[in-house]
């Protein structure tokens, strides 16, 4: 339980929590740790900050600090790849980056945690891409005392599936790209797509390991699909042929191949005729025209969640619709905006 005492018989005593001072637009932090013991000279400054009275903690043991709180609740959030180095200030602790990868956050997991009494967690959107270091979230005990009840419950819920917020490093994958198309094949256009491809995949820390081009003929796809995997192609894109014109028959050619789970169409403006196969357990991705179009496309929310060991199939094609919307704006800020959150 907390006691209040007035500040001019304060001094003497250890401090309950950190005194927060605020200057606008140029300092904000604690004046005063917890602990601190109070002297003569600090009462003018504690009466500055507006505190005219001060804290005694005398916990009962069904209490718990609010620094107590946060490293429970810390220690559960964190799954693999996340890690928390200093301790709590003012209740909170942040979650940081343990290395390069992709966030996955379980969002009914962290809702759960949110729903109990006086705690919270705030994190990044699922499925952003981060750097060792980076800031994921933050967790805090709301009051200054609480029960240790709802903090041990916030606890198990964060845990009961493994963890709320992990990192997974992105495998280095050898790349196919199979760009199909008559024209292109033909050579009556140039290839614009296999640069632009390759651009995003080495981005991403992976090799583009074998390029084909095919023209529009199902069993020559299937042909440079085949040779690819022969190459030892572990992830495979197809460009063009991938709408519902007579002559587009990427997808056809796709099936040749043997691929299975064939998810033709995704919940995105640019995209929504992306496809994802997966032929074994390599994935093939069909990549439509607005790929040379637009610099961001539904293939930029996929692709790192399939380096990343996703699966991805049609519900998850399917939940990419809420913030699947672009803009398109005429300066590009992505990740820097809505788009796939």
């Amino acid at each position: 339980m907390l006691k209040t005492i007035k500040i001019e018989e304060a001094v003497g005593s250890k401090l309950a929590h950190d005194i927060t001072e605020i200057r606008p637009g140029e300092f904000k932090g604690p004046a005063f740790r917890r602990g601190h013991t109070v002297c003569e000279a600090d009462l003018c400054h504690l009466q500055r900050l507006g505190k005219n009275h001060l804290y005694v903690i005398d916990l009962a043991d069904d209490e718990i600090h609010e620094n107590e709180a946060a490293v429970i609740m810390a220690t559960a959030l964190a799954g693999d790849g996340v890690v928390w180095k200093d301790g709590p200030r003012e209740g909170k602790i942040n979650l940081l980056a343990d290395r390069d990868g992709l966030l996955a956050v379980n969002t009914a997991a962290l809702a759960a945690f949110n729903m109990v009494e006086e705690v919270m967690c705030a994190t990044l959107h699922n499925h952003t891409l981060v750097e060792k270091g980076d800031l994921l979230a933050g967790t805090r005990a709301i009051p200054l005392v609480m029960k240790r009840a709802p903090i041990e419950r916030a606890a198990a819920i964060a845990r009961q599936n493994g963890s709320v917020l992990s990192v997974h490093p992105l495998r280095s994958a050898r790349v196919g790209l199979v760009i199909t198309g008559n024209e292109v094949y033909h050579g009556l256009i140039q290839d614009r797509f296999a640069p632009i491809l390759t651009e995003k995949i080495t981005a991403l820390g992976s090799e583009v390991a074998a390029l084909n081009f095919a023209p529009d003929d199902p069993d020559l796809i299937n042909q440079a699909i085949r040779s690819q995997l022969d190459q030892e192609c572990d992830l495979l894109l197809l460009t063009g042929g991938m709408s519902v014109d007579p002559d587009d028959v990427t997808r056809h050619g796709i099936r040749l191949a043997g691929a299975t789970e064939v998810n033709y169409g995704a919940a995105v403006l640019p995209g929504s005729m992306f496809l994802v196969a997966y032929l074994g357990e390599v994935p093939l991705l069909g990549v439509p025209a607005c790929g040379l179009y637009h610099r961001i496309t539904v293939l930029d929310l996929v692709l790192p969640r399939i380096l990343a060991g996703e699966k991805i199939g049609k519900a998850e094609l399917a939940f990419l619709g809420l913030g699947g919307l672009c803009k398109d704006c005429s300066e590009c800020t992505y990740p820097k905006c809505h788009f796939g959150k």
